[in-house]
């Protein structure tokens, strides 16, 4: 990935700011950016801009990472699938697992992402954010899905003329977004869970989301805006033999009752 613009629209009155995409293409000259492949695993930090002060320290399969004093910034690792011109039930059944210790200090959120390409299609599975809850009022809500001992709500947005990996284009989000988030603003959460990535890409076809297209990547991700944070990816791994799959997240004694308060914003 070559540029992450996360777009802000008016959402609301109790958050007004919206990170509504992290889009590969070809990077300002003035943002800071590290891309790579380190132990089979592809990662990139994006500091939009290059303000304040963003770092990102890969290994294989882990990663750590701090922000403070950013405009927008990212830092991701996983699986890029493209090369395989695959749709995801031709790759496998994808699991991807996480142990991460999360400080967001404000507006951030910590999420599966990736792409499809032919339908384009950017997708998000969010597990924390810190204090507003990803994707706001944008969009329509598909029902909810129950993985992994969690309940995400579905939900498709719709990004027009907007930069993407396909160049300038119109194209729809899909969002899982856990009803309870896993994180809670400034304070450390320890995360330790298992996605069954490809369930939820079932669940969004059974909601009549359009999931035929070929599959370009599966990413842990922690974004950004306007904030101050830090992860400490202690590892991630993204398989497509279902290893992992059936295993339970554990519930985080972190989080704080006003995440279902926001979720009554849907």
């Amino acid at each position: 990935m070559k540029l992450s613009k996360m777009k802000r629209v008016i959402s609301g009155t109790v958050s007004a700011l919206m990170i509504a995409s992290s889009i590969p293409v070809a990077a300002a000259a003035a943002d800071q950016q590290t891309r790579g492949n380190v132990g089979g695993y592809d990662y990139e930090m994006w500091n939009q801009n290059g303000q304040g002060q963003a770092s990102m320290n890969p290994g294989a399969g882990s990663f750590t990472c701090s922000w403070s004093n950013i405009e927008n910034f990212l830092a991701r690792m996983g699986k890029n699938f493209d090369s395989q011109g695959k749709n995801y039930k031709e790759i496998g059944n994808i699991v991807l697992t996480y142990d991460v210790e999360y400080t967001p200090r404000g507006n951030s959120y910590m999420c599966v992402y990736g792409w499809t390409k032919s339908p384009l299609v950017e997708y998000y599975i969010v597990e924390g954010w810190g204090d507003w809850r990803p994707p706001g009022n944008d969009g329509e809500n598909k029902g909810t899905v129950t993985l992994n001992g969690n309940t995400y709500d579905i939900r498709k947005s719709m990004r027009y003329n907007q930069p993407s990996l396909e160049g300038t284009s119109t194209f729809p989000q899909y969002w899982s977004v856990r009803q309870t988030s896993g994180s809670a603003n400034n304070q450390t959460n320890y995360m330790k869970g298992t996605i069954d990535v490809s369930k939820h890409f079932d669940a969004w076809s059974q909601a009549g989301l359009d999931m035929s297209g070929k599959l370009y990547e599966v990413s842990l991700n922690i974004e950004g805006y306007r904030s101050n944070g830090s992860a400490n990816v202690k590892s991630v791994t993204v398989s497509t033999d279902g290893s992992g799959a059936g295993a339970a997240a554990p519930a985080n004694n972190n989080a704080q009752q006003q995440n279902n308060d926001w979720n009554n914003q849907w």
